[in-house]
């Protein structure tokens, strides 16, 4: 039996976002940040502070993954960690000025790259595929909590 890869959407969605995040890399290199900031990035770009757990869960990342992400992005600059005043055993996470400065850049980035990826299909083609992706992650994130159960 020989596997397709073209027929496995395992496959090839996994090789897409291979391919997307090398060309985000590529071009985020000059800033210092990396494609395992992104999640982070977008989740406090609204200026606001979160504890490490919520961070975890708003940025669907492990953690162990955010602990060690969170550590690497403390060392370049990106983030601070502050005492919860609610919570004296927590700390709050926010961005940098440091970071805040790059959102910009980073998001207009990220536009330019789906853009470009995106450019051989139509308009409605390019909604279908963003909502039947989003159908496919629903139905993942479910069979993930099942698991869970």
């Amino acid at each position: 039996m020989a596997l397709d890869r073209e027929a496995s959407l395992g496959y090839l969605s996994n090789w897409a976002a291979r391919l997307f995040t090398r060309a985000l890399e590529r071009r985020l290199a000059p800033t210092g940040l990396t494609t395992a900031y992104m999640p982070i990035l977008f989740a406090l770009a609204d200026g606001g502070a979160l504890t490490q757990k919520s961070l975890a869960r708003r940025a669907a990342v492990e953690q162990p993954t955010m602990a060690a992400t969170l550590k690497r992005m403390e060392r370049d600059g990106f983030v601070q960690r502050q005492a919860d005043p609610r919570d004296g055993r927590s700390a709050l996470v926010s961005l940098t000025a440091r970071a805040r400065q790059h959102l910009a850049s980073v998001e207009a980035t990220a536009d330019a790259l789906n853009d470009m990826s995106m450019a051989a299909l139509a308009p409605a083609e390019r909604q279908a595929l963003r909502w039947q992706l989003l159908q496919v992650i629903a139905a993942l994130e479910a069979d993930e909590e099942a698991a869970r159960s």
